[in-house]
């Protein structure tokens, strides 16, 4: 089942805290900068050709590419750079970590919301 195109009524965006989204629907949706981070779509952060996906070491999942870190107890404050409009269905986040290769679209951005109803939707 195709659920129909989300569109967003208003944007707010805090390059420091996250983005929150009011959609036409009424619903309204919050996203911590590290939950972003972690649910970024490229190719590169799920995989898509066909290597491991790489999370970033933000958010709850952890991981980052893996690699020793020098200095392991410092974890630079993660912050949106900047947020551009991508068409008139999407926005790309240029993120603190130097990645600005995600282009999160409306359906992606409302598909990962992090709200109690929403997961419950997702749950199996």
């Amino acid at each position: 089942m195709s659920l129909p195109p989300q569109e967003p009524e208003h944007i707010a965006i805090s390059k420091s805290k996250g983005i929150k989204i009011d959609w036409k629907d009424r619903h309204h949706s919050e996203y911590g900068l590290a939950y972003l981070r972690d649910e970024c779509p490229c190719a590169t952060c799920t995989g898509a050709h066909g290597t491991a996906p790489q999370k970033s070491s933000y958010g709850a999942n952890g991981g980052g590419s893996g690699g020793k870190e020098l200095f392991p107890m410092y974890k630079a404050t993660l912050k949106m750079l900047s947020v551009e409009a991508v068409g008139g269905y999407a926005i790309r986040i240029d993120w603190s970590d130097g990645h600005n290769t995600g282009i999160y679209s409306f359906d992606h951005l409302r598909r990962i919301c992090p709200c109690a109803e929403c997961g419950a939707q997702r749950e199996p």
